[in-house]
């Protein structure tokens, strides 16, 4: 009758399995490294750009059929107009633009791979002004620019090599595997990614509504309206994820220098 195999060759065996796992982590690491416009900041992406249009155009064409498109001709014609004026300046003559208003009572908007942008009519009690909106068009682009959604997906796919690495090792009763790869994949510490992208998307959208020809002055009022939606019932979701107001307007007025360059330069229309 057979018998297992002695438990240090089945630790061995684990440990390979799990190396293959983490090496394949590894090079995407080496091979998927980006550059996002306009801060530089180094990210990991392992989606091609066909493939993350594909998702943005499929999660585009369930909003349209699930929201109620606006009629309304001025403010259709509005956004339309801030958002061609952004799109002129975003350096991606590649995306499909197109933009709409969705006529529902929620301060959101947003924007997806390949240019489809979108702006909810609930947004306009804070944006008042035309650069009031172009700063929030400006931030949605910026996450479309920035591939912050590509960003997240590939951190999703290496935490899910990550866990089914630990799962192993706590299978199999390896406690120096185990603690390894719950350090290597940061199982345990709080890391506020989301924070991170938000601000460098107002960083990025601060510029391109300075490059597009509306005073980035303009944003830091926008914010400060939108925060002040906290008295009225809390935060719009559009401020869910986001620093507080107190931390993005000291940044807004770091970044407001360089914004000024790009503003005095641009060619209005």
């Amino acid at each position: 009758m057979p018998t297992s195999a002695p438990r240090s060759q089945r630790l061995v065996s684990w440990r390979n399995v799990i190396g293959g796992l983490l090496s394949a982590a590894c090079l995407a690491l080496v091979y998927a490294c980006q550059t996002v416009p306009m801060t530089g900041r180094q990210q990991l992406i392992l989606l091609s750009e066909a493939e993350e249009g594909q998702m943005g155009l499929a999660a585009y064409q369930q909003v349209l059929r699930e929201e109620r498109v606006s009629r309304d001709p001025r403010a259709t014609d509005l956004v339309t107009r801030v958002g061609q004026r952004i799109a002129a300046v975003a350096d991606r003559p590649d995306y499909a633009w197109e933009f709409r208003v969705i006529d529902k009572n929620e301060a959101n908007a947003f924007a997806l791979p390949g240019g489809k942008v979108a702006v909810y009519t609930g947004l306009f009690q804070y944006t008042q002004t035309e650069a009031g909106l172009a700063a929030v068009m400006g931030h949605e682009v910026a996450h479309a620019l920035a591939r912050h959604g590509a960003e997240r997906v590939s951190q999703n796919m290496l935490a899910q090599v990550g866990m089914t690495a630990l799962q192993i090792g706590l299978r199999n009763g390896d406690p120096l595997i185990t603690q390894g790869i719950a350090l290597a994949y940061g199982v345990g510490v709080e890391m506020p990614f989301n924070r991170n992208q938000e601000s460098e998307a107002d960083h990025i959208g601060l510029l391109l509504m300075a490059k597009a020809g509306y005073d980035p002055h303009e944003a830091i009022g926008l914010w400060e309206r939108m925060s002040a939606g906290k008295g009225r019932g809390g935060p719009p979701e559009f401020l869910s994820t986001h620093p507080s107001g107190t931390t993005r307007i000291r940044q807004l007025q770091s970044w407001l220098p360089e914004a000024l360059q790009y503003y005095q330069s641009a060619r209005r229309p």
